[in-house]
């Protein structure tokens, strides 16, 4: 039998999904759109490439997206694929907490179009899958009146909607207007709550530029005190109180599903543990963010006089930086946050550092949902993670910024994420349409050049 037609081996290929040539890809622009609501302030990421695949990335909420464009000039023209090349290239202009936004949000834009390059989503680069689906922990508000009686309905109204782990705050945000509940230098409760009323203000037009200015750098002297400096105590009654709080909610939610508690603010150690032996008896999954991460000795003596586990890391930079607490058996749970850690493979890294030290790792994520899926991804591949968390319940259009063929409608359902097998995150495209609703109306720019970020140029070597 003769061949009536014999393809060139060009032709051939032209029936094939090949993707992409990975070995030529190169960056050759990076851009970002601010929105809001969704349920903060994020700065989204674009970097392009010069074979029409585009990886999406995202600053971590709250933080400036020059902490990402000053990177702009020390990635233009090389390969996204070279992850860990130009991971190591760039982590030097990271830091802690909303400094890290900058190195991961690129970081995670460059696993997406390594993945989509390749054809295969991130958790198989990886390492493959130890799980299907992402269990999501809701982060919950409540509308009103804050009682325990109000957030036990609300985490109720969360458990019907198929969550089977919960968080709540518990702090002296509930009782900071409760006469006789805190002690702290005279005056200085009061100029807290006078400036927190100001900052979030909707009509300042009654105050002059100079006490707007005054006001914001007062807000952040206050509200930058490290705990055991504020010289803030709860008092019995305040203590009370608390307890009588997290009573009521688990007289709504029963005793069974895992409730973890967050945002208890800036007071010292030795409240923190009053706080904790008091709770102790209602079976929490967690106390989370008690004292600053940094304080390794004080974490050691907090999880030494408490039952309840003891989690922090959501402001961590860096897998070394997890280290010590580790070492000293300070925590029971860790909670980075892909967009401060320093993105994909180092959140990985740190989860399975953590399970050698037999702790579990949750993820902090209160973002858009790029940052989700990259987190979710991280999950999907973690042996030793715990929960997701979701902050996004009540934002109606969260799921319609992304365009994502293989995913399904809602991302969250019933209380999980299930992955696809799509490439990279598994966002095909951002609905340009939506974010153009929901733009920061002091950033109101939709993809805008950023060539005036191109030439920014230093001598980074850290060594002589």
């Amino acid at each position: 039998m003769q061949v009536a037609h014999k393809e060139t081996f060009e032709q051939t290929v032209a029936h094939v999904s090949t993707y992409s040539s990975p070995s030529e890809l190169r960056i050759t622009d990076i851009r970002f759109t601010d929105v809001v609501g969704g349920p903060f302030h994020s700065s989204l990421i674009k970097v392009y490439t010069n074979q029409g695949i585009v990886g999406f990335g995202e600053v971590r909420d709250g933080a400036d997206k020059v902490y990402a464009q000053l990177l702009k000039s020390r990635l233009l023209g090389e390969n996204p694929c070279q992850i860990d090349k130009l991971f190591r290239r760039i982590k030097q202009f990271g830091g802690h907490a909303r400094q890290g936004g900058g190195v991961s949000g690129l970081e995670i834009a460059l696993w997406d179009i390594a993945g989509k390059a390749y054809g295969i989503p991130i958790y198989q680069m990886l390492g493959g899958k130890f799980r299907d689906r992402i269990r999501m922990y809701c982060d919950t508000d409540v509308n009103g009146k804050d009682t325990g009686l109000a957030m036990g309905n609300a985490l109720k109204k969360r458990m019907e909607d198929g969550f089977t782990f919960l968080k709540m705050d518990l702090g002296i945000g509930q009782i900071i207007h409760e006469p006789g509940t805190l002690s702290a230098p005279l005056g200085f409760l009061e100029e807290m709550r006078e400036l927190s009323q100001q900052r979030y203000a909707a009509d300042k037009s009654l105050l002059t530029e100079e006490q707007i200015r005054y006001n914001a750098n007062r807000h952040y002297d206050i509200y930058n005190i490290p705990h055991p400096f504020t010289g803030i105590h709860v008092t019995e009654k305040g203590l009370d109180l608390l307890e009588q709080y997290v009573a009521n909610v688990r007289s709504v939610i029963g005793c069974e599903v895992p409730l973890a508690i967050d945002h208890f603010g800036h007071i010292g150690l030795e409240d923190c543990i009053k706080l904790g032996k008091r709770i102790d008896k209602y079976n929490l999954a967690w106390m989370e963010d008690m004292i600053p991460w940094q304080y390794t000795d004080q974490y050691v003596r907090l999880s030494q006089s408490v039952t309840t586990p003891i989690c922090t890391g959501e402001d961590i930079y860096l897998k070394e930086n997890f280290k010590p607490l580790l070492e000293a058996r300070a925590v029971s749970v860790i909670h980075p946050d892909v967009l401060t850690t320093g993105g994909i493979l180092e959140t990985k890294k740190i989860g399975d550092m953590a399970q050698e030290y037999g702790v579990a790792m949750a993820i902090h994520m209160a973002e858009s949902p790029i940052a989700c899926l990259a987190a979710a991804h991280v999950a999907a591949a973690t042996e030793n993670f715990l929960a997701l968390e979701y902050h996004s319940c009540e934002v109606d259009w969260w799921d319609d910024m992304i365009i994502a063929s293989k995913l399904p409608n809602k991302l969250v359902q019933n209380g999980f994420i299930t992955l696809s097998d799509a490439p990279g995150l598994g966002i095909d495209d951002l609905n340009d349409e939506v974010l153009a609703e929901h733009l920061h109306p002091q950033i109101p720019g939709l993809w805008e050049s950023t060539d005036n970020w191109n030439r920014h140029y230093s001598n980074d070597r850290l060594w002589s």
